[in-house]
């Protein structure tokens, strides 16, 4: 049997600006266009930089007990939640470990949004599917929603080029829907997954090639240029930003993640709780490193200190904007920060150094 990849509505887009597509979390999507990933990243530091999201699936739960549900589904605290309002959670298994990392939106108090990995797109639809109970209901928005993201320092210029300025969030983690974008009826968030300032838009498939276009123009004069996924990681690595398979997975935990400030213990019961409890401290956390040699570590080499194997780097590059190669890494809470490193790549040792998460902190 030939699994065929999905396109989101603005594939016949990517031609125009030289494309190179790859298949992505079951989906034909630009790694990155005719500009590069490094001119991209840049863009999205200095100027702007929009990006073809619509891949992220879109889950939402409605009903009189939705917020019930959510609070037993995930490991963050919603009750103090206003309409309008987003929160990043993560979802865990009995075992504590991760099924996904995701964005939750209060739309009113029975219905709420999530915005899920793409991968784990059909494993968190089927969770939750297994989970609800009482008057709530699960419906898979994912594949009548095409999502954009307008990243940068100039985005709020552009996008009050097409939108009243009235209509758009204002506050970091909210939202609008029903925003007036070019003529089309947009769900308007402040979030982004690159460490900078910046949108996603939600809309019908069948309007994304509109209001695409229309930003490309709007922000010709600030220099928006298209971006794909390379930059997409590049720069959440650089912000520090953990990727599901990468940093988490469903054998780690908040707490070893150093997410822990997401679980809220002290609610009364949400599922993975009793074994994150039963855990304790954990016996690994994630680490920024730099590194002091030539070199790139990538996901899966082998972090050593004082000649023993310490932990294992989840995922390096050299990041454009702070013109370093740094990595990410889980490695045994006994390392001191202050420890000297060495990482093993392709059978040779790179010296690095421990370094404050993020790598890169956008000034405000």
């Amino acid at each position: 049997m030939v699994c065929l990849e999905l396109k989101t509505a603005l594939y016949d887009v990517y031609s125009r600006y030289g494309a190179k597509v790859v298949p992505f979390a079951g989906y034909l999507l630009p790694v990155q266009y005719e500009t590069g990933i490094t001119a991209e990243h840049m863009a999205v530091r200095q100027a702007a930089g929009l990006f073809d999201v619509s891949h992220m699936a879109e889950l939402v739960l409605k009903g009189s007990d939705a917020l019930t549900n959510i609070q037993m589904l995930l490991t963050n605290d919603f009750s103090s939640m206003a309409d309008g309002q987003i929160k990043y959670s993560p979802m865990c298994n009995e075992k504590g470990g991760f099924i996904d990392d995701l964005l939750v939106y209060r739309k009113s108090g029975t219905e709420y949004l999530l915005v899920v990995n793409a991968g784990n797109h059909n494993k968190v639809a089927e969770h939750v599917k297994s989970q609800v109970f009482g008057d709530c209901i699960m419906l898979d928005e994912s594949e009548n929603t095409a999502q954009l993201a307008l990243q940068g320092p100039r985005a709020g210029e552009i996008i009050k080029k097409i939108a009243e300025a009235d209509s758009l969030p204002v506050k970091y983690y909210t939202f609008t829907e029903k925003v007036a974008v070019a003529g089309v009826d947009c769900l308007v968030s402040r979030t982004g997954y690159t460490g900078e300032d910046g949108y996603e838009l939600y809309m019908p498939n069948c309007t994304a090639v509109k209001v695409w276009d229309a930003l490309m123009e709007a922000g010709e004069e600030f220099g928006l240029i298209p971006c794909g996924l390379g930059a997409r990681d590049t720069l959440r690595l650089e912000a520090g930003m953990p990727l599901y398979g990468h940093e988490i997975n469903e054998d780690i935990t908040p707490f070893e993640a150093g997410l822990g400030m997401f679980v809220k213990m002290e609610k009364t019961d949400f599922i993975g709780r009793t074994a994150l409890a039963a855990a304790g401290a954990p016996g690994i956390k994630r680490i920024g490193l730099e590194l002091t040699g030539r070199g790139i570590a990538r996901q899966g080499d082998t972090v050593v200190a004082d000649e023993k194997e310490a932990g294992t780097i989840t995922s390096g590059t050299l990041c454009p904007y702070v013109n370093k190669a740094v990595a990410m890494a889980l490695v045994s809470v006994e390392i001191p920060p202050e420890a000297e490193l060495t990482i093993l790549v392709r059978g040779r040792t790179i010296p690095a150094k421990q370094v404050q998460l993020p790598f890169y902190k956008r000034s405000k």
